[in-house]
């Protein structure tokens, strides 16, 4: 069976040169999967663990290296859905995640290492190993109706993908979205997938009202890139018509290329903003790649397996960016890095941004016509 989206007709430009994967015939790769392996123990699990002579001593020889890797998903039941932050580089005072984990796989994700706190690997369990909150919206709604409650915009998408695939079964995102038209209150939404168009009839209505834009991310034109570096993420073609159907709707799309990884894919941020410009997108941001925690290690393990003829470059310019290491959590720096490379990636997004006339904040929704929900859960009647 062909891998999830792999289409293989993306156009890409003939001044593009598309860097193809090289895997390291000696590193057995999970199929389907971002990761190689679940990576080194996690800082709280308890996979370090002492030989006592029950199965797990010998686990990789009964399932055998190249066995299948289920996605297994649990129900969460959180007091709380909204999520606050005080960090003064991001532009959103509080988020949403409707899932922990992400079956989409992306191996850079920073989102990796929460997993760890479950007692998970921030690696295949990740990806494998999910949680649903199909609370949220009742969550939301009784947040939503606090009366010191003050309307800011509230993003989601921001650390798991809010359409990934399970919402197809759990539709918690659009359950959000229901609450966010009925209440009148203001959402950004960050995706890599093309199963936002499934929503696309309360997308259309919020952004009639000023209420909503859309982030799709997209790393890269090349499907044999993005199918190792992404491999359950809907193609680039795919992701590209999803914002050529939002903005035909009147939805406010914009592009972030995030993670630009060095000397893999920054050769293509032309490229990717001319295709954006081309679909109706109207913002393009980038944000040069972070390894924290236990994504560096994964990281490093995709690598080899996939780039091995230029896993000790891509490493150098990646510490030059993170003043010699491999990621540097200070705020203002973790997202845009330092040194020659860092100030060529910013000079290059101003030039494009020039070009095609694409703006850079997205948050510009309103905030003034929020109705709060009614504490006891009854309906309104006026929509």
């Amino acid at each position: 069976m062909a891998p999830p989206n792999s289409d293989n007709d993306i156009e890409i430009s003939p001044d593009c040169d598309p860097i193809l994967a090289r895997p390291d015939p000696n590193i057995t790769i999970v199929k389907g999967r971002g990761t190689v392996s679940n990576g080194i123990s996690g800082r709280f699990d308890d996979i370090k663990r002492d030989v006592d002579g029950d199965w797990r001593d010998n686990s990789a020889e009964i399932d055998g290296p190249t066995r299948k890797i289920r996605t297994d998903v649990t129900i969460e039941a959180p007091k709380t859905i909204i999520t606050f932050n005080k960090s003064p580089d991001i532009p959103f005072d509080r988020s949403i995640n409707a899932y922990r984990g992400c079956e989409h796989g992306c191996v850079y994700c920073f989102a990796r290492p929460s997993h760890a706190y479950h007692n998970l690997s921030p690696g295949l369990d990740f990806e494998t190993k999910l949680f649903a909150k199909p609370s949220a919206a009742e969550l939301l709604k009784h947040e939503l109706a606090a009366t010191n409650y003050a309307v800011r915009p509230i993003a989601i998408g921001t650390n798991t993908d809010p359409y990934q695939p399970i919402e197809k079964r759990y539709q918690i995102t659009r359950s959000i979205l229901e609450i966010m038209l009925e209440t009148r209150h203001p959402i950004g939404i960050t995706t890599k997938s093309d199963r936002i168009l499934h929503d696309i009839d309360l997308l259309t209505d919020l952004a009639a009202l000023q209420l909503t834009s859309v982030a799709l991310s997209i790393t890269t034109l090349d499907n044999a890139i993005a199918r190792t570096l992404e491999p359950r993420a809907a193609s680039p073609k795919k992701r590209l018509e999803a914002i050529r159907l939002l903005s035909a709707a009147g939805v406010s799309c914009y592009v972030n290329i995030a993670p630009v990884i060095p000397a893999i894919t920054d050769h293509e941020l032309e490229h990717i903003a001319a295709a954006a410009a081309e679909a109706g997108a109207t913002g393009l941001a980038a944000i040069p790649i972070r390894l924290p925690w236990e994504v560096a290690p994964l990281f490093e393990e995709w690598l080899a397996a996939h780039f091995p003829d230029r896993a000790s470059k891509v490493m150098t310019i990646i510490r030059s960016l993170r003043g010699g290491k491999r990621n540097d959590p200070r705020f203002f720096h973790r997202r845009r890095g330092q040194g020659p490379w860092a100030d060529l990636l910013k000079n290059r997004m101003e030039r494009l941004r020039s070009k095609y006339g694409f703006e850079k904040n997205r948050y510009k929704l309103r905030t003034d016509i929020f109705i709060p929900p009614d504490p006891h859960g009854q309906m309104r009647l006026d929509l």
